[in-house]
């Protein structure tokens, strides 16, 4: 059953690979044996992120690129690069998203409420986290479908895929309603999104051998105010957020041949909280 786990031999991209769970993300296929490579739009952070998982796992199997998500070309582009390197994708983890936080900030909180939210932002976040994993779906997996050896795309949703967000967590005292800070609903539009994307894939390319699933993470813990972790947990039947690393074994799973007879499925590790 161990040897099932194991992704000797596969090579994986992870987009939004300098971000909290896209460096969890690369160090759990790393630790089962994958060639990783990590991609996103900011170099810097990207740089970071290498240093990051190399001092967790060593250098040898990481690699990294600087990649737009929402450039066909781009993506293209790193795929004939591997190819020049002996290297397919196998693994696709559509993780690149724009998070848009709560600010304490009034004019970011004015912007966020529903009644102000611009279409500029709306193109622009759905252009990343949507279309974005759209492209590389498209380009990786149509890769994929022709290697003769299948693959796995996952696409990386939220607990806010099967439900709303509770607005009453965010609120400040002292503010008036209209003056409320607000998870805008880009969020919201664009993992349920990923959602019907997911159950689309699984069945495109399920006669070439490539499955599709989607992980819907609950909110990690990263030192968040006490007067937020106090509403958020009161939500949550365990009675905490997550911690960053509780997402490996996930992202195992649903990788390897272990979970090689699931398909088109949105695995919701959020604490309990989409139950109660």
């Amino acid at each position: 059953m161990i040897e099932k786990f194991k992704l000797d031999g596969k090579t994986a991209l992870v987009t939004g690979g300098a971000g909290l769970l896209g460096i969890e993300h690369a160090v759990a296929l790393l630790e089962m044996g994958a060639v990783v490579v990590i991609s996103d739009i900011d170099e810097g952070k990207l740089g970071q992120a290498l240093d990051q998982i190399s001092s967790r796992t060593g250098s040898e199997r990481i690699h990294k690129v600087i990649m737009d998500v929402t450039n066909k070309t781009d993506i293209e582009n790193l795929a004939e690069s591997l190819a020049a390197k002996g290297l397919e994708i196998d693994i696709l983890v559509n993780n690149a998203a724009v998070d848009p936080k709560v600010d304490s900030n009034k004019g970011l909180l004015s912007e966020s409420r529903f009644e102000n939210f611009s279409l500029e932002q709306w193109n622009f976040q759905l252009n990343v986290g949507l279309t974005g994993c759209f492209l590389c779906s498209q380009v990786m997996g149509t890769r994929m479908s022709r290697t003769g050896k299948g693959g796995v795309i996952l696409n990386i949703a939220s607990d806010l895929s099967v439900f709303s967000p509770d607005q009453r967590i965010y609120r400040k005292k002292g503010l008036a309603d209209d003056q409320q800070p607000v998870k805008p609903v880009t969020y919201s539009v664009i993992k349920t999104g990923l959602l019907g994307l997911t159950r689309y894939l699984a069945t495109y390319w399920v006669e070439q051998g490539v499955r599709c699933n989607a992980l819907s993470p609950g909110g990690v813990y990263t030192g968040q105010d006490e007067e937020f972790l106090k509403k958020l947990t009161s939500l949550i039947p365990l009675g905490r957020m997550a911690t960053k690393d509780e997402y490996h074994c996930a992202i195992q799973f649903l990788y390897s041949d272990a979970s090689a007879y699931l398909n088109g499925q949105n695995i919701v590790m959020d604490g309990g909280r989409s139950v109660w």
